[in-house]
């Protein structure tokens, strides 16, 4: 008898210590499950906040752009923008962020582009020599009227499509229609993270940030803003670009002279100060850590491609494009 009760005794007390132990792991699951929506919570609530602070960070430079140089502190230095600031930073109390001014004009017009240009720039921008000779070939034929639609290599291979459809055969109207080109990836047309040597992830343009359907780059790209790949596809060697962007980070260029020793003759003679009426404004925000001024790890972009407007009778500006997501390397 006394040895049945200790057999019972025994049975139910490893029944009560694997249901504690079941009990523990449910508990540190719930905990570990808890902890990570958290985390994930916190992380959504930051993103919104700065893309807010980005958000708004844009409005202000428009008004800041509005006012220009005709307010001056006692220095004589602008108080809001003067050309050729090629940003602007703001401080709030929630983090700071910086503005990119990009005009249009800096980047290469897609539909007047030499093949030569273009083939480089894809070259440049990471698409192998086959990859860059199709989508090259593919934006001529695109944007090439023809009197008989569907019948180039090109309309037979979007033909063939499962959403079959075929090229127009005219100006390029958004930039997006490069994505339809054969050939086209979406990491080439929107842009990539690379890691260096030491194992740090940088941000790598795209085509969509190194050309334009709107730009009229004839008369000179803005070398404050121009892309880096689009100075080495002009012909700027690689130890100049990295020079030009060495020495625009630390101020605006305000004469080209300042740069001319780098620069090819070919080169030169396509470079400007300042930009035109249309500009793409790429803010990036970066919230505070919480009880601090310190710098979270957390940033957001955003861009809005605007038009000035050039008399009186214009709106002040008009907001052409809005873009919710856009990268830079800011910060």
């Amino acid at each position: 008898m006394t040895a049945r009760r200790a057999r019972q005794s025994g049975s139910a007390l490893i029944a009560v210590l694997w249901l504690a132990a079941a009990m523990t792991a449910i508990a540190f699951a719930l905990a570990a499950s808890v902890r990570t929506e958290t985390e994930r919570a916190e992380a959504d609530s930051e993103g919104l906040r700065a893309y807010y602070l980005a958000r708004g960070s844009i409005d202000r430079a428009l008004l800041w752009l509005q006012w220009g140089p005709q307010y001056r502190r006692a220095d004589g230095a602008p108080m809001f923008y003067e050309p050729p600031m090629p940003r602007l930073s703001f401080t709030f109390p929630s983090g700071t962020a910086v503005v990119e001014l990009i005009p249009e004009n800096s980047k290469i017009n897609v539909n007047r582009a030499d093949p030569d240009v273009l083939y480089r720039l894809l070259l440049i921008l990471g698409a192998g020599e086959d990859r860059a000779r199709i989508i090259t070939a593919g934006i001529l034929d695109w944007r090439q009227a023809s009197s008989t639609p569907g019948q180039s290599p090109f309309d037979a291979f979007y033909g063939s499509q499962a959403s079959s459809f075929f090229a127009p055969h005219a100006s390029i109207r958004e930039l997006e229609e490069l994505l339809l080109i054969r050939g086209m990836t979406t990491d080439l047309f929107y842009g990539t993270y690379r890691r260096d040597g030491d194992g740090h992830a940088s941000w790598h343009a795209g085509l969509r940030d190194c050309v334009t359907t709107i730009g009229a780059d004839q008369g000179g790209f803005d070398i404050n803003s121009v892309e880096p790949a689009v100075l080495a596809a002009m012909g700027v060697p690689a130890p100049a670009v990295s020079g030009i962007v060495a020495a625009r980070n630390q101020h605006p260029i305000l004469a080209l002279n300042e740069v001319s020793a780098w620069l090819p003759p070919e080169a030169s003679g396509r470079l400007r100060i300042g930009g035109g009426t249309a500009i793409t404004l790429r803010a990036t925000a970066h919230l505070y850590k919480a009880g601090g001024r310190q710098p979270s790890d957390l940033k957001r972009s955003v861009a809005a491609l605007i038009k000035m407007g050039r008399t009186r009778r214009d709106p002040p500006y008009t907001i052409l494009r809005w873009y919710d997501n856009a990268q830079s390397n800011i910060f």
